[in-house]
């Protein structure tokens, strides 16, 4: 070979290396906008929790009350006569009767697969939630799984509303049998926009092969987490007239789901995983019933709170691993741990297991290995975050519990049509999408700290100041260097127009979808038994009224969970304004209307500040349009989702070598 060939090659080769490492970057940028967005999200919706907890541990004489709201909800739902009417719209004619069988399996299959005509009749989501409340009511806390008759076990992990992936693993793996069970670890709804058809599926199959399908509790099986995630919303929408009949029912099915299982005595299957305080022996004894919502307190009939116990599921449900020694709280989620190899160790030790598979962990290839293979993340929802964003997977094991991983994507011929520039720029769109929209929270700060940084109004920042004050209101730690040329597009090298990050925030397509979204105070008050718990916590003396006197210590504890937002003052001001009728105290009625109106309120502020900002666009942000315009239009493009019906078949699958993977 002659030197220019030589010197060719080389050349060729380091430009390729670049070209990989500069995608490798892009993917990684992309997957941590994803991550931080959605641990961010879950931090905030875990406040909630910690508010209870503290509330309780500063009213003590609280905790041991029974929460009047929840427990009237749930004492006789089972047992009450349907109280369901017709829906409008169109109906599937599809007859459900019991006891369920392949039939109906195969029948809810056909109907759920099409994006038009596949909504059940009322009677039937509620004959399917009930029955399966009522079966699920009669099984341990942690269920027992054995190999000795079938030979092997499969298990799927996070779902979380795509149907389409459950369809695939269902088409690939076969139905449930004696010889074929599955266990399902949890989070089946949120997010995705059919979680409701793959509940009502997992809880069919398990009524059809009771023997065969074990159903784990995720964090996402939980009323608090679906009003902010979208689950109540989609019931909603699908049931108009029938939706709080319907999620009375799924709140039955949530609370007596399994926490988790175990397989053939050997190996745990949890959702999150444990933290050093874990025991097993506890969690078997806990009336599991009494936690309708993982993140309110429980329902305990008058018995103390038993705040140990309570952190013992939360561990379970929400924690995840690490790599360094030791458990501390996971700060990102804000609920949980993270746990490290020598927590791992001692806790397989002292319950006797080799290992333990969990979820709740969005994985590139849909599982992942840590703490020398004796942790297992197995997660099922491919294309999670967007179009070829992630692979998902599930684990079958044989009777030596050798797991062997089965790798897989949905709706493969959509990916398949596109190039990899078009697959990058399809999940690049996506990520930059939820990221402005989760800026928008904070859109008037944003444009307080960049006026501060520009004192001449020259509508320019350093680069430096611009990612400063990026990180300082959104708190995301994400890399703002690389994402500038993304959300100030058009700027030069030297200085970024921040008027055009601004502007990005009020394009169509990012306030489209933060209208779509939910914040934690429109889950909050969407969610009434919270606020019903919340006034039942102040209520120190159980009078059915908040004096002046219990809302100040309420307010010293809400202080602390949102300093700087209001003074002491302030907030007792709002609190005399919730006395209505002046009588000197607030009663629930005064209590729930304050919050309705404060949630008209705020929103009508949301729609003004909008209309101001579409006239009061400053002379750059006018002329420097365009980059920012083409950014909003080519996300509106990329994140446009156009539904089909969905073909099982349409995926593509492999099975990876454990040792390889």
């Amino acid at each position: 070979m002659d030197e220019n060939a030589i010197r060719a090659a080389i050349f060729i080769q380091k430009w390729y290396r670049r070209h990989q490492a500069r995608r490798e970057m892009q993917r990684r940028c992309n997957w941590q906008i994803f991550q931080n967005l959605e641990y961010a999200s879950e931090q905030d919706q875990a406040e909630l929790y910690k508010f209870f907890n503290d509330l309780i541990k500063h009213m003590p004489q609280a905790a041991g009350r029974k929460n009047q709201y929840q427990g009237s909800a749930h004492v006789s739902v089972l047992e009450e006569k349907d109280d369901l009417v017709e829906e409008f719209g169109e109906i599937v004619n599809a007859k459900i009767e019991l006891p369920i069988r392949k039939n109906h399996i195969d029948l809810l299959i056909d109907v759920f697969r099409k994006k038009r005509g596949n909504r059940l009749h009322p009677k039937y989501v509620a004959l399917i939630l009930r029955e399966a409340a009522k079966s699920l009511k009669q099984l341990p806390n942690i269920s027992p799984v054995s190999t000795a008759v079938s030979q092997q076990v499969t298990v799927c992990g996070d779902l979380h509303g795509k149907l389409d992936d459950l369809l695939v693993v269902l088409h690939k793996n076969g139905l449930p049998s004696s010889s074929n069970p599955y266990v399902f670890n949890g989070d089946f709804v949120d997010r995705g926009k059919r979680g409701l058809e793959v509940l009502l599926l997992l809880l069919s199959l398990y009524l059809a092969f009771p023997q065969a399908v074990f159903l784990n509790r995720g964090n996402h099986e939980d009323s608090v987490m679906n009003a902010r995630y979208g689950f109540i919303r989609e019931v909603e929408s699908k049931y108009p007239r029938n939706h709080k009949r319907i999620l009375a029912f799924i709140d039955e099915v949530y609370r007596w789901l399994p926490l988790g299982s175990v397989l053939n005595s050997r190996v745990l299957i949890v959702h999150g995983g444990f933290s050093d305080s874990t025991s097993l022996d506890l969690i078997k004894s806990i009336d599991r019933g009494k936690y309708v919502s993982i993140l309110r307190p429980p329902l305990t009939d008058g018995e103390p709170l038993d705040k140990t116990e309570w952190q013992q599921i939360f561990d379970i449900m929400w924690s995840d691993p690490q790599a360094t020694m030791g458990c501390v709280p996971n700060t990102l989620r804000g609920a949980g741990v993270w746990f490290g190899p020598d927590v791992t160790d001692n806790f397989l030790q002292k319950h006797r297991l080799s290992y333990v598979i969990r979820s709740h962990e969005c994985k590139p290839n849909g599982h992942e290995f840590m703490h020398d293979n004796k942790i297992i993340t197995i997660f099922s929802a491919s294309n999670y975050y967007a179009i070829g964003s992630n692979k998902g997977a599930y684990i079958r094991l044989n009777n030596q519990l050798m797991p062997h991983f089965v790798q897989y994507i949905s709706a493969a011929s959509q990916t398949k049509r596109l190039s990899f520039k078009q697959r990058m720029g399809i999940v690049e769109s996506s990520a930059l999408k939820e990221l402005a929209v989760r800026m928008r929270d904070h859109r008037d700060e944003l444009e307080d700290e960049f006026r501060r940084c520009d004192p001449k109004d020259s509508g320019y920042i350093s680069i430096s100041n611009w990612c400063l004050v990026m990180e300082k209101v959104t708190k995301l730690g994400l890399p703002w260097r690389l994402l500038r040329d993304k959300l100030a597009p058009g700027t030069d090298s030297q200085k970024v127009n921040y008027n055009r990050t601004l502007d990005l925030l009020d394009t169509d397509v990012i306030l489209e979808a933060e209208a779509d979204g939910m914040s934690v105070m429109d889950a909050l008050y969407a969610n009434k038994a919270s606020l019903v718990a919340i006034f039942n916590i102040i209520d120190a003396d159980n009078s059915g009224e908040i004096t002046l006197d219990e809302f100040e210590t309420a307010i010293d504890l809400l202080v602390a969970h949102m300093p700087g937002a209001y003074s002491k003052a302030e907030m007792l001001e709002k609190c005399r304004m919730m006395d209505l009728n002046g009588d000197g105290k607030v009663d629930l009625n005064e209590f729930l209307e304050a919050f309705r109106l404060s949630d008209l309120h705020r929103k009508e502020q949301q729609d003004e500040n909008i209309r101001r900002r579409s006239t009061g666009r400053s002379a750059i942000a006018k002329t420097a349009s365009d980059p920012v315009a083409l950014l909003a239009d080519k996300i509106s493009k990329n994140t446009l989702v156009v539904e089909h019906d969905i073909d099982p078949t349409d995926c593509e699958a492999k099975v990876i070598d454990p040792k390889k993977s």
